[in-house]
């Protein structure tokens, strides 16, 4: 999926109508599939995820807040978000959260084309130093996110609570350089 159309969302005038819809129902496919994208607790519908999309958009702004997606034939594949907080002794790096792919288009490759442009984005436009996140071990996140370059920097044990009985550690990510 190398050609993949990836696009930018900065401001939230750009989050049209269509691509919210589009967002909602991939973040409602991914978790309810048992995707670690953060709703904990599917199933989940457009009560939950609806909101959430809108905070995400409302936040949006060129030098703190961006959305990227992966579109194929104007169909979202998958997307993910960035954050950069505005304090100045953190405002070298940024958080990567929420990366998911829509099921059908798992296994191409949206998802590292995704984290590739991200961080591409992070560094050439923003001026970063440093990528970090957050993600729900247990899964096989890791070896994913290591395969991309990241590394782990430390865990909260026992950190997220699915059920009784299933505590997972929230693993924690840095990629530096970029």
């Amino acid at each position: 999926m190398g050609d993949l159309p990836l696009r930018q969302l900065v401001r939230p005038a750009d989050l049209t109508s269509e691509l919210r819809d589009q967002l909602v129902e991939c973040w409602i496919e991914v978790t309810n599939a048992g995707g670690a994208a953060g709703f904990p607790f599917p199933p989940v519908g457009q009560a939950e995820v609806g909101p959430a999309i809108d905070r995400l958009a409302s936040d949006l702004e060129p030098e703190r807040a961006r959305l990227l997606l992966a579109l194929e034939a104007g169909t979202v594949a998958g997307w993910v978000a960035l954050t950069r907080h505005p304090h100045p002794p953190v405002a070298h790096w940024a958080e990567v959260r929420h990366l998911q792919t829509r099921l059908r288009y798992r296994g191409r490759g949206v998802g590292s084309a995704l984290m590739n442009e991200l961080r591409r984005i992070a560094h050439e436009e923003l001026g970063l130093e440093q990528l970090h996140l957050a993600a729900r071990g247990g899964v096989g996140l890791e070896r994913y996110y290591e395969r991309l370059g990241w590394r782990e920097v430390g865990r909260w044990p026992g950190a997220l609570r699915l059920r009784p009985g299933d505590d997972r550690d929230e693993v924690l990510m840095v990629l530096t350089p970029l």
